[in-house]
């Protein structure tokens, strides 16, 4: 138990909009998350970014992140991630570069490969469907090469000089072999890619070479967590994230809905399946039983850290989540 209460914890927002409530409230709900985290001891405030999804809210990481670090003090806040396919490098540089001169020492550039949405808004975010376009190693040494003032007659302000803790995303080997050539933290997505995960960290461990940044591997492992004050409550407060994935796989995106309408929906035998399957490595329910299969995700994949990520209807909820997960790791 002494590892799993040694191990920092932090928080992936995708500020979720619950059905009846408003992207203003859903922002809201952010900031107060972020306080709240922050007083209860979590490392990292980390917001995903996301397009053309009604019930995700954090479309813009640079601006929310702003704002979160903004009204907090101790926190690190960051991108969990910025797509770096959907960006230029220089603009990233110094949107990122700006942050860390306004709050030094407490910004996280988490960087994703995948479009994060759709392939027609990919498209209208000028993406090309050239797989050559999307080249993230080069956009990222290009990236690496402008926050340390290495790019020839272009200067990226604030980025040159005010370089953020830069880490690299991934739910598949690619990025992990490429965080450890480049001698990156990683950090795996667990929470929808969980086949994944071990073989990942195992190749990001292999591949690993020192760098200025960082003399050794360093991983953060990605997990969808729900803790309640009972495992029945924490099942209940988790159907609506099931029933709100199942229809964004079904080319249905819809707001978060609540959990009677989720527990009223009536699943066919393969969306049940295809539900269950995708939230097999979630971890839900008591304090007890979120401690239990926290441990052993830590102790399974030699994690450095865990980021967790909550997506219930109600904010109070989600607060409580996150308070009941710390206070279980304290007492362990």
């Amino acid at each position: 138990m002494a590892a799993l209460a040694s191990t920092p914890f932090s928080v992936l927002d995708l500020a979720p909009v619950a059905t009846g409530s408003t992207v203003a409230e859903a922002l809201r709900n952010s900031v107060d998350l972020a306080r709240q985290v922050e007083r209860l001891g979590y490392r990292r405030h980390w917001v995903a970014e996301h397009h053309n999804m009604p019930g995700i809210a954090s479309s813009a990481p640079a601006v929310l992140i702003a704002h979160l670090a903004s009204v907090t003090t101790t926190l690190r806040v960051g991108s969990g991630g910025v797509m770096l396919p959907n960006h230029q490098p220089l603009v990233v540089a110094e949107q990122f570069g700006m942050l860390e001169a306004l709050h030094p020492g407490r910004i996280d550039l988490g960087i994703g490969r995948a479009p994060g949405t759709d392939q027609i808004t990919a498209h209208a975010l000028r993406r090309s469907f050239d797989p050559a376009a999307d080249d993230l190693p080069v956009q990222l040494r290009e990236l690496l090469a402008f926050f340390s003032g290495a790019v020839p007659r272009i200067t990226a302000v604030p980025g040159a000089g005010n370089r953020p803790a830069i880490w690299l995303l991934g739910s598949s080997d690619f990025s992990a072999r490429l965080a450890g050539e480049l001698g990156l933290p990683f950090s795996f997505a667990h929470h929808f890619s969980a086949a994944n995960t071990e073989p990942a960290l195992e190749l990001y461990r292999r591949s690993f070479r020192p760098s200025q940044w960082l003399d050794e591997p360093h991983t953060m492992v990605g997990v969808a967590v729900v803790c309640a004050e009972t495992d029945e409550q924490a099942r209940w407060l988790h159907g609506p994230a099931k029933l709100s994935f199942l229809r964004l796989r079904s080319g249905r995106p819809s707001t978060l809905p609540s959990p009677e309408e989720a527990d009223a929906y009536g699943y066919s035998p393969d969306e049940r399946a295809f539900v269950e399957s995708w939230t097999s490595s979630h971890v839900v329910g008591s304090p007890a039983a979120v401690q239990e299969g926290l441990l052993e995700l830590q102790e399974r994949t030699a994690a450095d850290e865990l980021i967790l990520t909550t997506n219930v209807y109600d904010h109070a909820d989600r607060i409580r989540s996150y308070e009941l997960i710390v206070e279980a790791a304290a007492a362990a």
